[in-house]
């Protein structure tokens, strides 16, 4: 199983030891050891950015491992891996964007059931709890809009392999992706819609 080592940090750089390169069409399908690499999954995009002088085209979650889809091929063995650090960023505030708007949803009775965390598509989709009360955009800005004014810091916290992550005193979520370190980074989130349809509730949102 590929270690995954950004659940306990964000370095964009490592020295990572590569187990076998293989080719896959016209690319070439990498398996390392441990990983800085986000896959894609959990409703977020996937990481790219460089293993040694192979571009990092792709990177997948397949059976145990975190496959690296590269533009050629490398050796097996020690090799410098980097994250593009400009798309690192833009997923870690859209992921935690999402956290915000599923924490601001759950203080009203709503329950998160699915996140969609991709650039100019960001959506979270809620059920109503027993307690659910009405849920309008302006109110969801109100709240979001305290939370990265208050600046929380993240907290993480890994038990016998599932990790949790939340921000200052909210509610954490179990959650595999990539985050902030405090909400400040976030920058504007603007809630875009609010629309119930067949028991389902989806707010979607963008940031700047």
């Amino acid at each position: 199983m590929t270690q995954r080592l950004f659940f306990t940090h964000d370095h964009l750089t490592a020295e990572l030891e590569v187990l076998s390169c293989t080719p896959h069409a016209e690319q070439f399908a990498v398996v390392v050891q441990s990983t800085i690499f986000h896959p894609q999954g959990g409703g977020q995009p996937f990481d790219t950015g460089w293993l040694g002088d192979s571009q990092v085209l792709r990177v997948m979650q397949e059976a145990e491992h975190v496959v690296h889809y590269v533009n050629q091929p490398v050796e097996p063995g020690p090799i410098a891996a980097r994250v593009d650090a400009q798309r690192r960023a833009l997923h870690s505030r859209l992921h935690s964007a999402g956290h915000l708007i599923g924490n601001a949803g759950e203080r009203l009775g709503w329950m998160p059931i699915k996140a969609h965390h991709w650039p100019g598509e960001g959506k979270i989709t809620f059920i109503r709890g027993e307690t659910a009360q009405t849920m309008d955009a302006e109110a969801l800005q109100q709240q979001v809009n305290q939370w990265i004014a208050a600046d929380y810091s993240r907290q993480m916290w890994l038990d016998e392999g599932t990790r949790e992550v939340g921000f200052g005193e909210l509610p954490a979520y179990a959650c595999g992706g990539t985050h902030v370190q405090a909400l400040g980074e976030v920058g504007q989130v603007t809630i875009l819609a609010v629309s119930e349809k067949k028991g389902a509730l989806s707010v979607r949102y963008e940031i700047n």
